[in-house]
């Protein structure tokens, strides 16, 4: 009698694992950069030799990190809606140019517009390891203190950008 009682011990814990992975999200992963300060960085800024962006350019401003490529096909069904958020809501977007070539990188945003204060290269993916990207488009909304208070992963949609983003926003700059 008690054999049988191990295997279904080890069923029922199997089982209720099963069910609490159920009631997540599959596309929400948690990221443990959240609530502690953004990763250092200095990079050159895109097309403008000499000049180069810092974190600790950002200081005092909520700003948005977002991770782009020429070659990311997810890049190109966000972009559109980075351009067009940027037209209503003044938030500064640096974008990171992710392992791109920077001729590629210009030619992008020359042709799909261009929604960033500033596009920075990022062409060994250094600054990406460090904010733990895996994968484009991933982005990091990040508070006046440098601290980091979300993370977008995947594209943002028209709904992400509604109901998440310009909430956070207004939140982080009351």
């Amino acid at each position: 009698m008690k054999r049988g009682l191990i295997p279904l011990g080890i069923f029922v814990v199997l089982l209720v694992f099963l069910a609490i992975g159920l009631t997540r999200d599959p596309h929400e992963i948690p990221s443990p950069l959240i609530g502690k300060p953004a990763p250092t960085f200095s990079a050159p800024v895109l097309g403008k030799p000499g000049e180069r962006v810092s974190n600790k350019d950002m200081l005092g401003k909520v700003w948005l990190l977002n991770t782009w490529a020429s070659w990311c096909v997810a890049c190109r069904q966000e972009h559109p809606l980075l351009v067009e958020f940027v037209k209503t809501n003044p938030l500064p977007i640096i974008g990171l140019d992710y392992k791109d070539k920077e001729a590629d990188g210009m030619n992008w945003l020359a042709r799909y517009g261009d929604p960033y204060s500033k596009a920075i290269a990022d062409t060994d993916g250094r600054i990406g390891i460090d904010f733990g990207v895996y994968g484009v488009p991933e982005s990091f909304l990040i508070d006046k203190a440098g601290i980091i208070r979300y993370k977008q992963i995947g594209p943002f949609t028209e709904e992400a950008l509604r109901d998440k983003l310009v909430p956070l926003i207004k939140e982080l700059n009351q």
